[in-house]
């Protein structure tokens, strides 16, 4: 009965809206003349009556890209007898349904692509598509493994029919993903097929066989693996999923559990369990053919950061790599040796290509010249790339076929490395140039790129970056620390590139984590910390830490501490002597950082009202202004004001007061370079807690700098043919030993050091066998000595004798 009554109610609200003009049906996103559909109203309370209704949020908001996901539409009451059938990206339907509580569910599709895909909900089996929301697609890799069936020991999977590999195989799964009493096991194959880079090039999900039927849903399936049959062992990469034994076999866009894509080594054909080596160099010498006739994409990546230090400072450009991570214990199956690694975050213009960084315990790169577990180039980037559903740019999947079953072929499944890293070779790191770098932290404090620190307390909304080459646009929002203190803090950052989302990221109210919105919807991290947005890349780890990357290179960290947001902008070599703003011009010349939005210079850094003057040019307008204005507190005091306010005047320096209770604390906590900063915050913010943040800040910036500090690079080194070498760094002041094996002699430098020039010392070593000419020569004038000797014994004894 109260169903009942929501429907009328609802339906009643809905018939006043429609004949008001009031409703979001048709207008999500839009701002009407008597409410809104837009995401602010929730904020603003000036909502439609029906908002919640027509432009729908989902539980949970994502989901692997295989699909199979169960989600349920919140806010919004179907009828018992609506049939339900959900739409993504305007082409893929999924039927829906009802469940006993009046809550409508979507099954998610296989998607061939990652990121947020535009949904359409209708409730009248596909006549009409009236609620709208977003579905949020995820690379198998990055899906957190509560929302996955997982393969128990996953490497036996991936060497099952190799030398010692056999037994049974177990996998499990949460039950409450597949809710059915009784499951099927199915296997699905992935494959690619069509001319590579044609128009005809095509990815390809196809169910293969069952496992098990009407298996109990215990959360728990183990097997012993035969060859498959009808030919379906020359399926080699794959997924198995856990659906509901009422459905057909191989049924598309059911409620599933899915484990992740692996190499089907389990389910290969006899010929591979009786000589698996000698099967995989077959395999390996085919994909050697095919790598030949395929066009090079290796010199349209970019190259490889120098050190660990660099790659972990790097990123706007560079990102862990999931399968060797430093922070999670350095598994690293397919890079035995390294410690970490990390993927270029962008793939490769033309080729969609990738790049792979990988780094022993000294932080040094490993190149596959010298180890099996070296940094290796993609033909795929691994994460897919914009936009995405076809080859090479299909997530996941077309980075095996093209880049990881060979290296099971080649280098796991039998010992041809050779082949595999002909095709895969390192990049060295001489090409690649450190980030620049600048930060705002405290109450507002600004380092420029070009090193230039000064503070800048003006009240209002301000350009970070600008520049024109790039359409890089950076802003910033500053607002008084409290109502008695004459200083301001960093309270929102608004970034874009080209046509990218617009990204935000601000304090929550409680000043207790970071929230983030694009284009004015604020996003939840709650589910995944990974999002491919239009445009742009966010990452967030936790509640107070955000990355923002675009494609340029750009990165934007943001990170909370205390109750200020401490703002760090990398920038690529691309960016030189094109910024402007409050982060100064990136061109190496500190001279000219401060200068004015008109061009002026500040004649004088250390005059804190110029300074000041300089800080209030770069207002930003109201036609530029990328911020979110969803409360009346932001609209009054930003977007009906000035941009900068002029009655604002903030407090310029530190008053030096001995009666000052907060001195002891400012001159325990703030010392050393940069204590200007930290003593601003604690004796005018009157903050020992902001005082120290801006301490950290500054800290953490300085040794940011250091990592990125560049480096010189020889370049990788050779052992001579029929010799060795020592040693496989080859940064300024690395030194290689060379040696020569048995029977060889050594000529050149047996030692040689990596200079500030970028060039190796001494002279190139070989190895040659040793020449015989001088022992001829010795033995020649012995044997000749040796026969005079005789001679002259024989004469002088004859002379003897006839005496």
């Amino acid at each position: 009965m109260e169903g009942f009554s929501a429907i009328i109610l609802f339906l009643l609200v809905s018939c006043i809206s429609r004949a008001l003009g009031q409703t979001c049906e048709g207008n999500c996103g839009n701002t009407l003349d008597l409410c809104s559909c837009h995401p602010t109203c929730k904020s603003l309370k000036n909502c439609c009556a029906d908002y919640k209704e027509y432009c729908v949020e989902l539980f949970p908001y994502s989901g692997t890209s295989f699909g199979g996901t169960d989600f349920v539409v919140l806010d919004t009451t179907f009828n018992k007898s609506s049939q339900i059938v959900c739409r993504f990206n305007n082409e893929t339907n999924t039927l829906g349904y009802v469940d006993d509580s009046s809550r409508g569910h979507c099954i998610s599709p296989l998607l061939y692509q990652t990121g947020w895909v535009p949904l359409h909900i209708s409730s009248d089996n596909g006549t009409t598509f009236t609620r709208v929301g977003s579905w949020l697609s995820v690379h198998t890799g990055k899906l957190d493994p509560k929302f996955k069936a997982v393969l128990v020991n996953s490497t036996k999977w991936q060497y099952y029919g190799t030398p010692n590999v056999g037994g049974s195989l177990e996998m499990t799964w949460n039950i409450s993903l597949v809710r059915s009493e009784r499951v099927n096991i199915e296997l699905w194959g992935y494959r690619e097929t069509g001319e590579p880079y044609s128009n005809l090039w095509r990815g390809e999900w196809q169910y293969l066989y069952s496992l098990t039927k009407d298996h109990s849903n215990n959360g728990s399936f183990s097997f012993t693996p035969k060859p498959a049959e009808n030919g379906f062992s020359s399926w080699e990469l794959g997924s198995l999923r856990v659906s509901p034994s009422t459905y057909p076999d191989g049924v598309w866009n059911v409620q599933a559990a899915w484990t992740e894509d692996h190499a089907l080594a389990w389910h290969l054909e006899e010929k591979f369990r009786q000589n698996s080596s000698a099967w995989a160099l077959e395999k390996c010498l085919a994909w050697d053919q095919l790598e030949a006739q395929l066009p090079s994409f290796l010199s349209e990546i970019i190259d490889c950061p120098c050190t660990l230090a660099q790659a972990r400072a790097d990123t706007g450009r560079f990102h862990t790599d999931y399968g060797c991570d430093i922070e999670k214990g350095s598994v690293c199956t397919y890079h035995p040796g390294s410690v970490h690694c990390v993927r270029a975050i962008q793939a490769s213009p033309m080729y969609a290509a990738g790049q792979q960084c990988c780094y022993d315990s000294t932080g040094a790169q490993v190149l596959t010249a010298d180890s099996i577990g070296g940094s290796t180039p993609d033909r795929a980037h691994d994460w897919g790339s914009p936009p995405y559903r076809r080859p090479p740019r299909i997530p996941g999947q077309s980075h095996w076929v093209y880049d990881v079953l060979s290296f099971y072929y080649c280098c796991l499944w039998s010992d041809n490395c050779n082949y595999y890293f002909k095709h895969r070779p390192s990049s060295d790191c001489r090409r690649y140039k450190s980030p620049s770098t600048a930060v705002v932290f405290g109450d507002p404090h600004f380092i420029t790129f070009d090193g230039v620190s000064y503070s800048f307390n003006g009240k209002g909304e301000y350009t970070l970056v600008s520049t024109e080459k790039k359409q890089l646009t950076i802003q910033g929002r500053t607002e008084v620390v409290n109502g008695t203190i004459k200083a301001t803090m960093l309270s929102a950052v608004a970034m874009k590139e080209g046509f990218s989302d617009v990204i935000e990221v601000r304090p929550d109210s409680s000043h207790s984590s970071l929230q983030v919105l694009q284009n004015q919807k604020s996003l939840s991290f709650a589910e995944q910390t990974w999002m491919d947005l239009h445009g742009v890349f966010v990452f967030s780890p936790t509640l107070t830490n955000v990355t923002v990357m675009f494609p340029s290179g750009a990165g934007v960290e943001v990170r909370l501490r205390g109750r200020t947001m401490t703002t760090t902008v990398l920038l690529p070599e691309e960016f030189r002597d094109s910024t402007l703003g409050l982060l100064g011009k990136m061109n190496g010349d500190a001279a000219d950082d401060l200068a004015l939005s008109n061009g002026q210079l500040v004649q004088n850094h250390s005059n804190p009202e110029e300074v000041f003057g300089f800080g209030a040019s770069w207002a930003i307008s109201n036609s530029s202004a990328l911020f979110t204005y969803d409360s009346e507190d932001l609209l009054n005091t930003y977007f009906y004001a000035p941009r900068h306010d002029p009655t604002f005047i903030p407090v310029f320096s530190v008053p030096e007061s001995p009666d000052d209770p907060l001195n002891n604390q400012a001159s325990k906590i703030c010392s050393g370079e940069g204590s200007e900063f930290c003593r601003y915050d604690i004796l005018v913010g009157r903050s020992p807690t902001m005082g120290n943040a801006t301490r950290l800040s500054f800290q953490s910036h300085i040794s940011l700098v250091d990592d990125l500090r560049p480096v010189v690079s020889c370049g990788w080194l050779s052992p001579p043919v029929n010799g060795k070498k020592e040693g496989t760094t080859y940064l300024q002041g690395a030194k290689v030993q060379l040696f020569c094996s048995d029977g060889y002699a050594l000529q050149g430098s047996a030692e040689r050091v990596c200079q500030e020039n970028g060039l190796w010392s001494g002279e190139e070593t070989s190895c040659v066998v040793p020449s015989n000419v001088t022992g001829i020569v010795v033995g020649s004038v012995v044997g000749a000595a040796a026969l005079i000797v005789i001679i002259t014994t024989i004469v002088l004894c004859s002379r003897k004798q006839k005496r």
